[in-house]
């Protein structure tokens, strides 16, 4: 039970590296506050308290701040596991889709922080951020991507450094390609999926994509004690992709 007594809120949490996520924090004993853009969460437990919304508006965030500090009094975790993937060339991505990458990406997370800091216990706390092995090495047709989880990045460096003395820990875990239903589904998409998946598979060293419970494992060991003495850290969890 490493989160016995942690009330955590997870981000994201409808489906693949969430529902991983929330359903690992639940068995090691956290309290859980969900959020993601589902009306309704199929696998929410009676216990857990999921709210839907959007991330991308302040007042959305705030007032689920405000829903954390009346249910629970103060969270102790945070993992920020909110995104969306546009793929386009450079040249070719409209603004108001470059836009809405970087807010979905980046400034959600920023907003998050923002609200959620002050609900940290004087004891301290941890966030997590999940970016990607996208936001540690560029690649065409991700660019915007690439910036907006680079970014995410650098966020929680800094933030790291910033709420040290309040003993907050920042961290980032950056998932490889991972076999979520967004992948699964676009892999289907394909004119031949097994080929289009052992083309992928190849440019892993591992040669076989992450399981959603694999990147879990990662963002429970940050948000536990176990992790303690990191912050401001980034661990990839790519089968090897950026240690090329």
């Amino acid at each position: 039970m490493r989160l016995e007594n942690v009330t955590a809120l997870v981000t994201g949490a409808s489906s693949g590296i969430g529902e991983a996520v929330s359903s690992h924090f639940r068995r090691e004993g956290a309290r859980l506050l969900l959020t993601g853009r589902r009306e309704h969460l199929d696998t929410a437990q009676p216990d857990d308290v999921y709210v839907p919304g959007d991330l991308n508006e302040e007042a959305f965030v705030a007032g689920l701040a405000e829903r954390a500090a009346e249910t629970f009094g103060s969270v102790d975790v945070v993992v920020l596991n909110h995104g969306l993937q546009a793929s386009s060339p450079l040249t070719e991505m409209a603004y108001d889709d470059a836009k809405n990458v970087l807010h979905s990406n980046l400034l959600s997370a920023f907003l998050v922080m923002k609200h959620f800091v002050p609900l940290m216990p004087e004891a301290g706390g941890s966030f997590v951020c999940v970016s990607s092995r996208l936001g540690m090495v560029g690649t065409p047709g991700e660019v915007l991507y690439s910036a907006a989880k680079g970014g995410l990045i650098m966020l929680a460096k800094g933030a790291a450094i910033e709420w040290a003395p309040r003993n907050i820990r920042v961290n980032v875990v950056a998932p490889g390609l991972t076999a979520t239903p967004i992948i699964e589904s676009s892999f289907q998409r394909r004119p031949d999926p097994e080929a289009y998946r052992r083309q992928r598979e190849s440019t892993i060293p591992l040669q076989r994509l992450a399981s959603p419970e694999e990147v879990a494992d990662s963002v429970l060991f940050l948000a536990s004690s176990e992790s303690s003495y990191i912050t401001g850290a980034v661990l990839p969890v790519d089968g090897g992709y950026t240690a090329f």
